[in-house]
């Protein structure tokens, strides 16, 4: 359960769901993430058998990553909250915002 609240999860799973994906792409797709933070959610993720990591080649090293059956059955519910989020997210800000003149922060 914490690793779907974590920043990055939840975009990682939905820029895997149309397949597997190489380090790069992955970085390019997600607007945002650092190098380290894609490196550490993958590693997390691979680590919980929600993706699978696969070396396509060893000269130079080309690593895919992809979606596990777990991982797909994920997706649907990782699609809905993406969606929430987004649709929501101004909501949310101008939230914070309020609440922060009101009280500090």
């Amino acid at each position: 359960m914490a690793r779907l609240g974590e920043k990055w999860t939840l975009l990682v799973l939905n820029a895997l769901a149309d397949g597997p994906k190489r380090f790069g792409h992955l970085q390019k797709r997600i607007e945002g993430v650092s190098q380290k933070m894609l490196t550490q959610t993958l590693r997390n993720l691979e680590r919980d058998g929600l993706v699978a990591r696969e070396v396509l080649n060893d000269r130079p090293i080309q690593v895919a990553y992809s979606l596990t059956p777990t991982g797909k059955d994920l997706l649907p519910l990782a699609t809905a909250l993406k969606a929430w989020v987004e649709a929501h997210y101004l909501v949310i800000e101008g939230n914070n915002m309020r609440y922060d003149a009101m009280f500090g922060s």
